[in-house]
Parts: C-alpha cells; structure tokens; sequence
C-alpha cells in the first residue's frame, strides 16, 4: 500500500494527495544541452501547457479532451504544436554569442480562436499566433492547387473556388519580434492586465512595449549607476499585477522587493513600496554567504493581487502588499542545506534559480529543490509535503509517496540523506494549473504532470 500525503485541503473539498498523470519526454541518460526544459507556463484556463527548452524550441501540450470529459476529470495533454522560436545568434559589436535557450514564455488571454503568446531568449522577444487550420481552398482560376500558376492562355472558363475539409494542422507564426531594446540579459517579460502592453526586464533596466509597436520601448526602471564599480544590486525578476495596470514590482539581488506605480512618475525609479526582511540581529546567523541566498531568485503576484511570494536560496516567503515591514509567511524549502553551502558555492549550485508559483486559489504554493524534489506548502493547514518527479512513479495513477530528508543520526527506512541527494538534478521550472489540482514540473528534458488523486 502506498503512502499518502494526509492533511492538504487545495480544493476545499477535503484531503488531497498527489498522484502520477503522465510524462513527455525521453527517459534516458543520454540528455543533451538542448533538451533541457528551461521554462513552463500554463494558458489563463489551463487548457493548454507551453515549455521552452536550452535549444530554442517551443512545445505546447493541449488538453485532452476526453481526460477532461471523464469522471473523475483527469489531467493528461498531448503535444500540440512545437516550433523553433528562437535561433542562435552572434553579437558583433560586443563578440558575444547569444544563446537560443528560451529564459521565458507568457501567454495572452484568448480574444479569438487564435492563441498568443509571447517568448523571450536573452536579447529577443518574440509575439507568436499559435492557430488551426482544418480546411482548405480548391479551384483556383489563376493558379493550381499546388501551387503553381497556370497559364492565363489555358484558362478559359471562370471556376467558383468552394472550401474542403482536410487534416487538421497547428500553425505557429511570428507576429512581432521586439528587439534591440536590452544591453543585459532579459530575465523576465510580464503581460499587462490590460493585455496591449508587456514589461521586460534585464539585470539594471524594465523596459514598457505596446505590443503593436515593435521598434521602440519605454523605459521606466533604470538602476544603473553613472559608475559601474559602485554597482551593488541587479533586478532577478519583475511582474505586474494581476488586476491593476498602472501596478509592477520587481525583486533583486538584495532580497529586496519594490513595488511601482506608473500613475506617480514616468520613471519609476523611486519605488511606492519597499518590502524588506528585517536584518538579523544575531550575528551567529551571518555567514560569507548571507548576501548570495538572500537574492530573491522569482517573485509572483498572487491571483487575487493581495499577496506576492518571493523564493530566495533556502526559504518561499508571503508577503501582504499592505505590510512592507516583514513577509506574513515563511516556508523553509531544504533547510538542510544550510549546513552545505560551502560545497554548494564551490559547484556553482548556490546560484541556481528556482521559481516558484500559486496554485488557482491562493491557498498554496509550489517551489522545487535538488534531487528532483518539489515542496508544497498549504497555506491554510500550515502542512507541507516534499514529493520526487521520478521515473520510478510513471504508472498512471500511482500516488506520490511524501520524502524525507535525514540530517544525522539514524536513518529511517523512508529516508534519504542529505550528503546522498543529487545535485544535478533540481526541478527550477514549477507550473500550477489556473482552475484545477494539475501541476507541471520540469525534470532536465522531462515534463511530469500531476494531479490530486482521483
């Protein structure tokens, strides 16, 4: 009998527990750069699911239809669409090549039977119309079905052209291409509520687009110093508000987050709020390392627009945008690490980014950790549970067995220890369905999809 995770209330209809939907991607150890997911987004109603990989390509998964029909409802997509969005390139005024890895994708809400999205490498940011097309036009006069053009001394009578059936096929087209408009790495684009404009942001600037206008941007956050040695803090994230569209923070490399409104100055340097943690007192907490995991790594407004989440290194903070004094909650993630980070900076790992997310009600969390953990955290239970994305749960169904991490001492049976965790293998890239207990976590080249269980 397989264990379940007791005491989550996601749905408000009682315990919930995890269980195995389905897996897209191949398992073997033979990955590739390419193949390596690096961000996944759910559409505003959850019927479709995009991922962006290291080589450029995007995948979109859509719903089926039959899972959704069927009772208990069952989350399971199938590939939908899949194009190459962005190509490498090369920078010849700075020599420098610039990747085609996919750093984010942002999907706008549906006005017509044409899906848009937006997606972003680190200097490009791309507009696509993903759209179907399951007919198609015979009985041209000036050219054949092909194709080709006939010859106007052969045609000598008048067709009326009449529309057929035909397979259905998913075209991705490039409809806006904003470029130029960024010196350092774009780390996040966010959709606007009133769906005609975005923000970019890079390491120093937030730039405004109108998403009709290709070739100019606004600038309204600038935070580089007129001398770059007295440089002090990045930007590591930036997103409007859900509702209010004069409303963005952004968070940085301090642990701080500030909150503008574009109402009071066209250049929102000078921020409306600042959320910051108090600093600790006790000095026996500080460390060589303190200002690195404090970096807050994504931060993400809540659905309702009440609250933020924030994830630096080792913890996922709440905050209230009414209380900048000091976040309502905080959820250690791997606590355990805290001991490790020593070896954790010398393999680079201490720099990971993690993202995190809200599921549709604002009632939990999600953040991912090492060893292809995630957590999440019930807001209203206080609970949280650790569960694996691992090929050894891909029967269909299969409930997610709770982990534990051990510390010292004795071992538990159920237990892994901290020194046997994998560190090349962490889920950064976490999305929770819009409307239902569905959640996508990306593995390396693996997308797994979970639901609550049936």
């Amino acid at each position: 009998m397989v264990e379940v995770a007791t005491g989550f209330d996601m749905a408000g209809n009682g315990e919930t527990s995890w269980c195995f939907s389905q897996i897209k991607g191949a398992l073997d150890d033979d990955v590739t750069e390419a193949d390596i997911i690096s961000c996944v987004e759910f559409n505003h109603d959850g019927e479709l699911l995009a991922t962006g990989d290291k080589g450029g390509r995007v995948v979109i998964f859509q719903r089926d239809p039959s899972s959704k029909a069927s009772t208990p409802r069952r989350g399971e997509y199938n590939v939908y669409s899949t194009f190459q969005s962005h190509e490498p390139e090369f920078d010849y005024l700075k020599s420098l090549e610039i990747e085609e890895k996919i750093n984010k994708i942002r999907w706008l809400r549906r006005k017509n039977q044409s899906h848009f999205l937006l997606s972003t490498n680190d200097k490009t940011i791309k507009l696509w119309k993903v759209s179907e097309r399951d007919k198609r036009v015979e009985g041209y006069n000036t050219r054949e079905d092909n194709g080709s053009i006939r010859d106007p001394a052969s045609i000598n009578s008048l067709r009326v052209p009449s529309i057929k059936p035909m397979d259905l096929m998913v075209e991705a087209s490039p409809r806006r291409i904003f470029a130029n408009a960024h010196t350092y790495h774009i780390n996040s684009i966010s959709v606007n509520s009133d769906q005609e404009t975005y923000l970019s942001a890079d390491d120093l600037r937030i730039n405004l687009w109108h998403l009709e206008i290709t070739d100019q941007s606004f600038n309204i956050v600038d935070i580089k110093p007129a001398n770059m040695e007295e440089l002090t803090e990045v930007i590591t994230a930036a997103e409007f508000h859900p509702t209010e569209c004069n409303v963005f923070v952004y968070s940085s490399s301090k642990g701080t987050i500030r909150l503008c409104d574009m109402r009071s100055s066209a250049l929102c340097d000078r921020h409306a709020k600042l959320f910051e943690e108090p600093e600790d007192v006790d000095t026996t907490n500080k460390s060589f390392f303190r200002e690195i995991i404090s970096s807050i790594s994504d931060v993400k407004l809540s659905n309702s627009g009440r609250y933020m989440i924030s994830r630096d290194y080792l913890s996922i903070k709440v905050w209230d945008l009414h209380m900048e004094t000091k976040p309502i909650e905080t959820y250690p993630v791997h606590e355990y690490l805290r001991t490790k980070l020593c070896s954790l900076y010398e393999n680079d790992c201490i720099f990971d980014k993690f993202e995190c997310c809200w599921n549709g009600n604002d009632s939990a969390i999600m953040t991912g950790s090492y060893n292809n953990f995630f957590r999440i955290f019930d807001r209203n239970t206080n609970k949280d549970v650790t569960l694996e994305a691992s090929r050894d749960i891909i029967k269909p169904k299969t409930v997610l067995k709770p982990r534990k991490v051990c510390t010292g001492g004795k071992r538990k049976k159920d237990e892994i220890s901290v020194d046997c965790l994998a560190f090349n293998k962490r889920i950064l890239h976490t999305a929770w369905h819009p409307l239902e207990n569905i959640i996508a976590v990306a593995a390396t080249n693996n997308l797994f999809i979970f639901q609550d269980k049936f």
